[in-house]
């Protein structure tokens, strides 16, 4: 019997996005708890262009070639033997190990079924964006009603719904954008933007309880200041100085906890009934997938970007 094929991008080395390549490779065998999804979206994340960029190898290190991608939504096309849980036809989304490709694997763990009136677009958002917002406000950060949130990059992936989750749980945002996105982060809810591009956020902003960070570098240095003594900087970008967090007398935390499957299905519902809006950047073929990189190392995207695979 010959083997069924499929299209996937394939790095054979690191380098920029023209070691992007679309190649036919076999089509992967579901093992007995494994499930087969053919995927209809996959998320393009700034973590997939740091590994193929080998900033990376440390943390992550890959055997080439290998296919990115890490989070997608999709059909489920078949199922291991002792697979229950799903069946073919159902409705996904989750954590897809290379997902820039017609088919991906994944562990019944690592899938969520989708609510009938749920897009294949918003879903590919979830783990990729609310998701981590989740756990930088609250698994991480701690955040409560009536406290006060500091969010940069505000207009990005994982900055637009941090935005909404902090303002459903009650808390007051300050977000940081360029000018291009003001506008666009204030109606997601911020009770205050600053133009990072015209304005110095530490010379207006102090006294906060929470840091979300997903830039790093000076941003990350410029933040200590403006945080209440015990408050909590969460960096999502790079593991924050615990010597500097000492000095200020606060706490910076960096990939401790994660949200549990209770947190995901509450993200599901609240974005499924349009509390959270998931903001779509542009989107992509398959064959484009180098160009959705280049737009995403540009960071000057708003929400997220998506590789259309196929179409439902």
């Amino acid at each position: 019997m010959s083997k069924k094929t499929m299209q996937a991008v394939l790095v054979n080395d690191y380098g920029g996005s023209n070691v992007l390549k679309v190649e036919t490779v076999e089509r992967p065998q579901p093992q007995s708890d494994e499930v087969l999804v053919r995927i209809v979206y996959a998320t393009v994340i700034p973590l997939d262009y740091k590994i193929r960029n080998g900033w990376l190898q440390e943390v992550f290190p890959v055997t080439f070639p290998y296919i990115p991608g890490f989070y997608a939504s999709g059909v489920v096309e078949a199922v291991g033997q002792a697979v229950t849980t799903f069946k073919p036809g159902d409705r996904i989304f989750g954590s897809i190990k290379g997902a820039y490709a017609e088919y991906g694997i994944a562990t019944v763990q690592e899938l969520v079924k989708m609510p009938d009136n749920l897009t294949f677009e918003d879903a590919a958002t979830i783990k990729a964006g609310a998701e981590t917002a989740w756990k930088a406000l609250f698994t991480e950060g701690e955040l409560q009603s009536g406290q006060t949130v500091l969010v940069h990059a505000a207009a990005g992936g994982v900055g637009q719904f941090a935005i909404q989750l902090a303002k459903w749980k009650g808390a007051t945002v300050i977000a940081t954008a360029s000018t291009s996105n003001l506008d666009f982060v204030k109606s997601l809810g911020a009770d205050q933007v600053i133009d990072y591009t015209q304005t110095a956020f530490e010379e207006v902003v102090e006294e906060v309880d929470l840091v979300v960070d997903s830039v790093g570098g000076e941003t990350e240095n410029r933040s200590w200041a403006v945080l209440k003594k015990g408050g909590i900087l969460v960096s999502l970008a790079q593991a924050p100085s615990q010597e500097k967090a000492q000095k200020h007398g606060v706490i910076a935390k960096f990939n401790t906890k994660f949200p549990n499957h209770e947190n995901l299905l509450t993200l599901t519902e609240l974005i499924t009934e349009g509390t959270i809006q998931a903001e779509i950047d542009s989107i992509f073929p398959l064959s484009q997938s180098d160009k959705a990189l280049e737009k995403s190392e540009a960071r000057h995207g708003r929400g997220r970007i998506l590789l259309h695979i196929h179409a439902i």
